[in-house]
């Protein structure tokens, strides 16, 4: 299931490398967010991730195998990787 929805004039830049719980960099695991005109997809390829919105009241998406979650830019958020997470995440602009 997608979260969430690219605008549409938008083209793929660049994909992570697939993160797991004991690789994810430290960064995604606190407050960020991605920079002005860049879109983020994160996929969760194997297991489960937590994503908190920081944007406000703190709200959460438990995310599975196949479920991708749009990240609009300036947005503040952060991961929770599950121990079975597997995940990535492609930028568009």
């Amino acid at each position: 299931m997608r979260h969430g929805e690219l605008p549409t004039d938008l083209e793929l830049d660049r994909v992570t490398p697939d993160f797991d719980a004991t690789t994810v960099p430290s960064g995604l695991l606190r407050a960020h967010q991605v920079g002005a005109q860049v879109w983020g997809v994160l996929e969760v390829v194997d297991g489960t991730v937590v994503f908190v919105w920081e944007d406000g009241p703190a709200r959460s998406l438990e995310l599975a195998a196949g479920d991708e979650v749009v990240i609009p830019p300036q947005v503040r958020h952060h991961v929770e990787p599950g121990a079975d997470a597997r995940f990535r995440v492609a930028f568009h602009r």
